[in-house]
């Protein structure tokens, strides 16, 4: 029996016509022969992601991930599933592990919203950095998976692989900084004195090094597909942010464990050598070594910088969420994890 995250009967808000969708499959997905079975993942604040099984003509049940966007009223430059199709699509010839992509609907009409299907990829989904069913040996192992597959991704030629035109070239800090403010100011429901620090700060003392690659944009132990028995990493999930940009924002969005501290997401207070678990520098070192580099310079910048657009972020859910349409039940808290990102963010830079 595959092995895959936790799922739960689809949530009423987020319920739609499975009949609709099963003739639509029977119509665009190949060797799609019915018994369609959905259900939905417990985890996501974004884009509602379900299960789905299905029998096909081969005689065999195929599991498939079917992520759309949610209802209600969204931010223009938000939820692109769209987006995350195309990109997941043009890396199935990379060696970045990604699960293989199947269609794209954007007819609304199906299920009410723009959906795309995926294989379902088993495995598992270790939100919490610490591990705790796993030996010091095997979570060292998969952190460093999780570095070589980012610098994998980064190493990826945006042109060869035909997303040359999937976001603009250079300047990618300041035109981030310029959305999230914005966004930040649109979904805003009180006064974060660090975030207006922040907004004047970080477009003032911009890197001068501004490489474009293809980036994540929210690459964490919590989005990646582990092996369900190796320590390794087999697939890169929720494509939602990226881009093309800088990718030592990546990186750095990718360490930012190391400085918060409540777990799952946060481990900077855990026994990083009782764990086996790489240092910061250790895991940038690494990063380095892969990418042919000596250092970073402004690491700092560049975690600040992270931490804002997660501040934005976490603003937006919360929003979302006292408006009903978040996919994540638990999104109202993220009010205090608005505001404690970005006191963090101004701590490191001020």
């Amino acid at each position: 029996m595959p092995t895959y995250a936790n799922t739960v009967p689809v949530m009423e808000r987020h319920r739609f016509d499975v009949a609709s969708l099963d003739r639509y499959l029977s119509q665009h997905l190949d060797a799609y022969r019915g018994g369609l079975e959905v259900r939905q993942f417990d985890s996501g604040h974004s884009n509602p992601t379900f299960f789905v099984s299905a029998d096909m003509t081969d005689g065999k049940r195929k599991d498939f991930v079917l992520r759309k966007k949610p209802p209600g009223k969204l931010v223009a430059s938000a939820h692109q599933v769209d987006r995350e199709y195309r990109v997941i699509s043009a890396l199935a010839g990379t060696d970045v592990p990604v699960a293989p992509a199947r269609l794209l609907c954007a007819d609304e009409s199906v299920i009410g919203q723009m959906f795309y299907l995926m294989d379902a990829v088993p495995g598992r989904i270790l939100i919490d950095a610490s591990m705790p069913d796993q030996s010091p040996a095997q979570r060292a192992a998969i952190f460093d998976s999780m570095n070589d597959v980012l610098a994998r991704l980064h190493k990826v030629d945006p042109v060869r692989v035909g997303l040359g035109d999937y976001g603009r070239t250079g300047h990618y800090i300041a035109r981030q900084l310029a959305r999230w403010t914005r966004q930040y100011a649109e979904l805003k429901t009180e006064e974060i004195a660090a975030m207006d620090k922040l907004s004047a700060w970080l477009p003032e003392h911009i890197p001068a090094e501004d490489p474009t690659g293809i980036v994540h944009g929210d690459y964490r132990l919590g989005n990646l597909i582990v092996h369900p028995t190796e320590p390794r990493i087999v697939a890169v999930l929720d494509w939602e942010l990226s881009t093309l940009g800088h990718p030592l924002c990546d990186i750095a969005y990718n360490c930012l464990g190391y400085h918060l501290v409540e777990p799952p997401h946060g481990f900077a207070t855990v026994d990083f050598g009782r764990l086996g678990l790489p240092t910061e520098d250790e895991y940038v070192a690494a990063y380095c070594r892969r990418m042919g580099r000596p250092s970073i310079p402004h690491w700092n910048y560049y975690l600040a910088f992270s931490l804002f657009r997660l501040a934005a972020i976490a603003q937006g859910v919360y929003r979302r969420g006292l408006q009903g349409n978040s996919s994540n039940p638990e999104s109202v808290r993220m009010s205090r994890a608005a505001r404690e990102r970005a006191e963090l963010a101004w701590s490191l830079v001020s």
